[in-house]
């Protein structure tokens, strides 16, 4: 004998069962992400997929709203920089601001060719890396305004010295040509000892913008253009996530916020770095900007934007330099205001302190 169950139960029991195979199967897809080393479980749709740029604060990282149930714990030291790894606490977190070198700046643009285009000795992103090779410290920078690309060295990071090398007898320039803002990379997990060091260079390109990019072996000789990326802005640069293994290309882009264009970056991964410079339109994932709470200028109440984003692995975390730009000044072009976000899947950002 078989019961019947009224017409409106079978109905509820059918629905029920729906909603349970499709939590199943939403939970499925989940799971089916990249688990990184601190137990974070990526989607398995990565990078992330938004469709509007807002100047609307992004969510918390998914991480911080749901951790992992069992957190390792045994790559680099653990940073208490948020809530990740403490379920409760009576202790208050407090952010301490850098304080400025007294006596900066500490690279001057002292030299001829330094001159050209306006007096320019500066890091446009470029790199400042301990190379534990040599045990130096070794920076490479914007020498002449949006001309060639100059290299200095120190033994405390402080005290800086340009010297005479070969690419262009008697000066420090490595790189000669114009340029807008660059990335060099210290890559010390290549095995080819003559791809070292890597340059992505914004240059004018065809159309528009494009990186070029190059090996060296010493980060003084660069040889020929080895790729050119595809298509992106002028402030366009590159890092590393050594938890993940990938390049990252941090594009800079323009989107219309509030009916007026806004600086934004656009994400781009690949754990080949030629093949993820050969990116193509529709493969740039709109990423994250400047929001409202980004502190105006008091003399200029601009809405701030995000003029640049780099990133370098720190400990556990993946450390964020937001270049935030609140504003044009009359007296000087661009003023920007680093802040620190951090990030434990290189993608979303934490930001409480926004100094």
């Amino acid at each position: 004998m078989v019961a019947r169950l009224p017409l409106f139960l079978c109905a509820t029991a059918a629905f029920l069962a729906i909603a349970l195979i499709a939590v199943a199967g939403s939970r499925a897809a989940q799971e089916a992400g990249e688990i990184l080393c601190n137990g974070i479980r990526l989607p398995s749709e990565w990078p992330p997929r938004r469709q509007v740029a807002t100047h609307d604060p992004l969510p918390l990282p998914p991480y911080l709203v749901s951790p992992p149930d069992v957190i390792p714990i045994d790559v680099g030291r653990q940073l208490f920089v948020d809530d990740f790894l403490i379920e409760k606490t009576t202790l208050e977190r407090t952010y301490h601001a850098a304080e400025y070198y007294a006596n900066n700046p500490v690279l001057r643009p002292d030299k001829p060719w330094e001159q050209e285009g306006g007096p320019t000795a500066m890091v446009f992103s470029d790199g400042v890396w301990y190379d534990p090779q040599d045990r130096l410290f070794k920076m490479w920078y914007m020498g002449g305004y949006v001309r060639s690309t100059c290299y200095a060295v120190s033994r405390d990071g402080v005290h800086w010295e340009k010297p005479a090398l070969d690419v262009q007898p008697g000066t420090n320039i490595v790189q000669a040509g114009r340029r807008d803002s660059a990335t060099v990379w210290l890559d010390l997990e290549e095995k080819d000892p003559q791809r070292r060091f890597k340059l992505f260079l914004s240059q004018r390109h065809e159309a528009g913008w494009a990186l070029s990019v190059y090996f060296s072996p010493d980060g003084i000789h660069w040889g020929d253009v080895v790729a050119w990326s595809g298509a992106c802005g002028d402030r366009t640069t590159v890092f590393y996530n050594p938890f993940r293994k990938v390049w990252v290309y941090s594009l800079r882009d323009s989107q219309v916020i509030d009916s007026a264009p806004r600086r934004y970056r656009r994400y781009r991964e690949h754990r080949d770095v030629i093949a993820g410079a050969r990116w193509e339109k529709g493969e740039r994932v709109l990423w994250i900007g400047a929001d409202r709470l980004d502190p105006r200028r008091d003399d200029l109440d601009t809405q701030p934007q995000l003029y640049n984003l780099d990133a370098v692995a720190y400990e556990s975390i993946m450390l964020g330099l937001f270049s935030i730009w609140r504003g044009q000044p009359r007296e000087r072009a661009k003023p920007n205001e680093v802040c620190i976000g951090f990030s434990r899947d290189g993608f979303h950002w934490h930001r409480p302190d926004r100094r």
